[in-house]
């Protein structure tokens, strides 16, 4: 008889609607797929994405970082206490809007991704949309990557590009960068999750089935998520 699939239980960490949250929740009710979305925590009480995670019956956590101010130490340590306290071994930034310390990136490190809307390293930082349109470049996007002490640092796991199209408004360029996040995160925490990423330096491998071809852009479908399906 099959052994049942190990899930490994991961935190996504918010600081807002999260929708990247709600994608990957979505490819979680897949019980095939390799990661179990076992706690949603904010560093905001009235952040939306909780009554999201609340309603698809996730365990939420709040820590305010406004109480810790002038203490990142001590919110971090705070929210480790919640994260070891659910038994998390990935954790996933999905629109978290503090910067991680040193400390807290080297404790987590490999077990720490992050979505970010550009195409890496091209414009790290905010404003992603904005600033692709003032350099005037014909393709945008995002990246999926491990995180490490620097802003929007570390081995990219994935990307997905899109283009930027003639009279593109900031707005109509986030929401189709939107689009691709959402297809995109999903799969790059799936081969995380099942432990199919491979460190090279500072390049990621990512073993795939010999079927398997290149991850293209839009993805595959629905059925790459799963722990035998496509990867690069």
């Amino acid at each position: 008889m099959p052994q049942p699939l190990r899930r490994v239980r991961t935190a996504v960490l918010i600081s807002g609607r999260g929708s990247n949250m709600a994608a990957l929740l979505e490819a979680a009710a897949d019980p095939a797929y390799p990661a179990e979305i076992a706690l949603v925590l904010s560093n905001r009480e009235d952040a939306a994405g909780l009554e999201r995670a609340r309603a698809a019956g996730v365990p939420t956590a709040v820590v305010e970082s406004r109480v810790f101010r002038r203490d990142r130490d001590a919110f971090e340590r705070a929210m480790e206490a919640e994260l070891h306290g659910h038994g998390i071994e990935l954790v996933a930034l999905a629109g978290f809007m503090r910067v991680l310390t040193e400390g807290f990136v080297t404790r987590w490190q490999d077990r720490l991704v992050n979505i970010h809307p550009s195409l890496l390293p091209a414009f790290p930082g905010l404003d992603t949309h904005a600033r692709a349109l003032a350099a005037g470049v014909k393709l945008h996007g995002c990246t999926v990557h491990l995180v490490r002490p620097g802003v929007d640092d570390g081995p990219i796991l994935a990307q997905a590009a899109v283009p930027v199209l003639d009279g593109d408004t900031e707005s109509e360029l986030a929401a189709r960068v939107l689009a691709q996040e959402h297809r995109l995160y999903p799969a790059a925490l799936a081969w995380l999750a099942s432990g199919r990423v491979r460190l090279e330096g500072a390049a990621t491998r990512i073993a795939a089935d010999q079927a398997a071809g290149a991850l293209a852009n839009p993805l595959p479908g629905h059925a790459a998520l799963r722990t035998s399906g496509a990867g690069l």
